[in-house]
């Protein structure tokens, strides 16, 4: 039915035109053949995940800590009140790793068992007034909290380079420990590190898995 055509037509157009159906017709079977491959892969990855890392039920309480978990983006929130303050923290999932201070080391690089992941934190305190608040930031490694810089900060207008503060190990050693002492009693301690490791671990299963899903979704639309 294809290569009916008028005698008027060249030899190319008839080649052209005799072709051209089944060309579409053999792209059409290999783009569907890919897809079939995509998604039988996505299924065993998923499938995989969920025999080797079964899905938790959602955390909502760690001490004195709501937890929101904000499924779906790169970080969780908790919140805490301690007298008459409150505390909000900010926690990342895994943005980062350095070798382990035991690491064992062959030629100079850590080995992959050796590296202990990092999650960053942003706690951040207010009074009652609620006009100002301080800003620790810090790492939590996975059984310690390590202070990186102290700010302070208010609702206002900011400026366009604040005065940050030195860093935070230029500060006087009993300073230091006094701030952790300080962080302790709200809740922000080595507990607080081994908790979010755990917690991040699982929500990074939980995402992977997530995102797998809508790729399999997008793929199987028609």
């Amino acid at each position: 039915m294809f290569c009916t055509l008028r005698k008027t037509l060249t030899h190319n157009q008839l080649l052209l035109s005799c072709n051209l159906p089944r060309r579409t017709y053999i792209s059409d079977m290999r783009k569907s053949a890919f897809e079939g491959t995509i998604l039988r892969q996505i299924r065993q990855q998923i499938q995989f995940d969920l025999q080797s890392y079964p899905p938790k039920q959602p955390i909502i309480k760690f001490d004195s800590f709501t937890v929101d978990g904000r499924p779906g983006e790169r970080s969780i929130r908790l919140d805490r009140q301690y007298e008459d303050e409150d505390i909000k923290v900010e926690a990342t999932m895994f943005d980062g790793a350095a070798p382990a201070p035991s690491a064992n080391e062959s030629d100079g690089v850590p080995n992959a068992d050796d590296m202990q992941l990092h999650v960053t934190l942003i706690v951040s305190i207010s009074k009652e007034e609620r006009n100002r608040f301080l800003e620790i930031v810090c790492s939590a490694w996975p059984d310690s909290i390590e202070i990186n810089r102290l700010l302070t900060r208010t609702n206002k207008k900011m400026l366009a380079e604040p005065y940050a503060g030195p860093e935070f190990e230029d500060l006087d050693d009993d300073l230091q420990d006094s701030l952790y002492d300080f962080l302790e009693v709200r809740g922000i301690d080595d507990k607080l590190a081994i908790f979010l490791h755990d917690y991040m671990k699982n929500k990074d299963k939980t995402e992977f898995r997530e995102w797998m899903e809508k790729v399999k979704s997008f793929i199987e639309r028609k």
